[in-house]
């Protein structure tokens, strides 16, 4: 995951992430039996990537492409994929193939996830890469048999109907991905390419569709905003510009009020990415006034998931914290900014909104106390550490700011370059008696942890 998160295609988009993660939790709630006997702590993320394709880690965590974001027409075909992707953790697939082989066997499995990221590149590339060196080794432990795909659909599809979503939404999107990758055997490792699905299973799924009870399930605005995001982020080249300018535009003439809200998102966010940002704001007010907000279900309801509050929030507050923007707006985007933390708590990209508005307001103090305490709750965020970090630049400390980068790239995985900034830490002139004391500590610690990993390198 550390070299997941280090690939420039990796959708860090707090948008999308906290979506995914509450989309899939609930899934994941719904299904009693879903952790498994380990108690799987799930994550859920997204890769920018235009081939319909969907993976699982050891570890729980899941990964779907950006274009099968686009690709789901509603939320229970995106269920269908996440379900199936749960299912495999959820029966230890992966755990229980790597448990047969030697020690050794993470060296194919990373070579596994290369091949998953080249597969942007073409399917030739991901051949290339799967084929190359570890090829054989890999196929041999993660080239889940057909027994194995027919136990993650049977819990994918129990794990579907436990949280209320259209079954036959499974059938839907399998299809569609079946299509869509239909130059790809059934022996294909379902990571590395987008499940293939032959015809006997998916008439098992239809099978198992006609003894379940029709369902019809509301989509929330959230999920619309959310393949808007996708549709933006997938390609951000001039040509990708166009296109997803020209797919927006195609949705404001549809019926559907939820798909031209999307459109006008996705237009808005177009436009603060190439910094327009009257026409960011034009768009995102359009895309409030169409539709209406809705007092909300939850996910776990089966009806109505969003209505976008979050998303608008997060959006206006990029708008108005984005380079070029006046400064008499700095009082106005501190109070929306509180008004949004405080009607989102739980939302760790408005908390972080909140912590910028405060610096660019130059409330250093009260944002250095707001990021220490959510730092403290929030220990896995190299995102808090970087605006604490800054906060304490701007504060003229100096070792406190290199401190805070150390535990950043200790999140990240540079151990390092973790190590580098201690030592500048040490050397600030304003290094007080406990703050070096924190510092010999730390790097004892991380040294010796650079040291252990160099030496799993040697002996691999």
């Amino acid at each position: 995951m550390r070299d997941v998160r280090r690939d420039r295609d990796f959708l860090d988009d707090d948008a999308i992430l906290e979506y995914l993660n509450n989309f899939g939790s609930a899934l994941v709630a719904a299904y009693p039996g879903a952790r498994g006997e380990t108690g799987a702590d799930f994550y859920f993320f997204a890769v920018r990537d235009p081939m319909l394709n969907a993976f699982a880690l050891p570890g729980g965590f899941i990964a779907v492409h950006s274009a099968l974001v686009i690709a789901a027409q509603n939320e229970s075909e995106l269920a269908s994929v996440l379900s199936h992707e749960i299912g495999h953790v959820t029966q230890r697939h992966i755990a229980r193939m790597i448990g047969q082989q030697k020690q050794d066997a993470l060296m194919p499995l990373a070579a596994l996830i290369l091949a998953a990221l080249a597969s942007k590149a073409g399917p030739d590339a991901a051949v290339g890469v799967f084929m190359g060196g570890q090829g054989l080794a890999i196929q041999r432990q993660l080239n889940f048999s057909r027994d194995a795909e027919r136990e993650a659909d049977r819990v994918g599809f129990q794990i579907m109907d436990a949280a209320g979503f259209d079954t036959s939404g499974m059938v839907a999107f399998f299809q569609r991905m079946q299509s869509a990758t239909k130059v790809y055997s059934d022996l294909t490792p379902p990571w590395l390419m987008s499940h293939p699905l032959s015809s006997e299973r998916i008439t098992d799924i239809r099978a198992r569709i006609r003894e379940a009870p029709f369902r019809q399930r509301v989509d929330g605005l959230e999920f619309h905003l959310v393949r808007a995001r996708a549709r933006v982020l997938q390609d951000e080249s001039a040509q990708g510009r166009i296109d997803a300018a020209a797919a927006f535009e195609a949705q404001l003439k549809l019926q559907s009020r939820q798909q031209q809200a999307a459109g006008h998102y996705g237009l808005a966010l177009l436009a603060l990415r190439k910094a327009e940002l009257a026409t960011a704001g034009e768009r995102l007010a359009k895309a409030r006034a169409t539709m209406k907000p809705t007092t909300g279900a939850v996910f776990s309801t089966g009806q109505s998931t969003s209505d976008g509050a979050a998303m608008f929030a997060s959006l206006s507050l990029d708008i108005k914290l984005a380079p070029g923007q006046p400064a008499t707006l700095g009082s106005q985007t501190l109070k929306e900014a509180e008004q949004a933390y405080q009607q989102f708590p739980l939302s760790r990209g408005i908390a972080r909104q909140y912590a910028q508005a405060m610096i660019a307001s130059g409330m250093l103090e009260q944002a250095v106390a707001f990021l220490r305490e959510e730092v403290r709750l929030y220990r896995e965020e190299p995102k808090l550490y970087d605006l604490l970090a800054k906060t304490y630049a701007a504060q003229g400390k100096q070792t406190l700011q290199h401190i805070a980068l150390a535990e950043s790239y200790v999140l990240s995985g540079a151990v390092p370059a973790a190590v580098d900034q201690l030592g500048i830490a040490r050397k600030a002139s304003d290094a007080s008696f406990y703050d070096l004391a924190l510092i010999d500590a730390r790097e004892r610690e991380l040294s010796e942890r650079v040291r252990e990993e160099k030496k799993e390198k040697k002996e691999k």
